[in-house]
């Protein structure tokens, strides 16, 4: 899983992993629609397919590259744990101001009486 984070840390290995959430591209489009020189994009998916994000199928001349599930969904469950965490952390503070604010109309009608 280290090596997911560390290949997605990147921008440009970020952006190829979002464009090929859309389907399997070769590397010519991905360069293409990336704005990036060709060999730029070859060294990028050298690392995904090295941290297992994606996988390569030769066609042709072409070498076309496609996500891989399996990594990303261990990120998303890795993720989902402290995102529950945090989901209970936030419902404790939305009960304490809304507490907080309870307080303060209590005090400020005690005020006007």
């Amino acid at each position: 899983m280290h090596e997911s984070f560390a290949a997605l840390a990147e921008p440009n290995r970020f952006r190829i992993v979002e464009l090929l959430r859309t389907g399997p591209r070769p590397v010519n489009d991905i360069a293409e629609r990336l704005d990036l020189n060709q060999p730029q994009v070859s060294k990028h998916l050298r690392v995904l397919k090295e941290a297992g994000l994606v996988d390569v199928q030769p066609r042709a001349q072409q070498r076309v590259y496609a996500l891989q599930a399996r990594p990303l969904r261990e990120l998303h469950e890795w993720l989902e744990r402290y995102r529950r965490i945090w989901d209970a952390r936030l419902d404790a503070m939305d009960e304490l101001v809304a507490e907080l604010q309870r307080d303060e109309k209590a005090r400020g009608r005690k005020k006007k009486g």
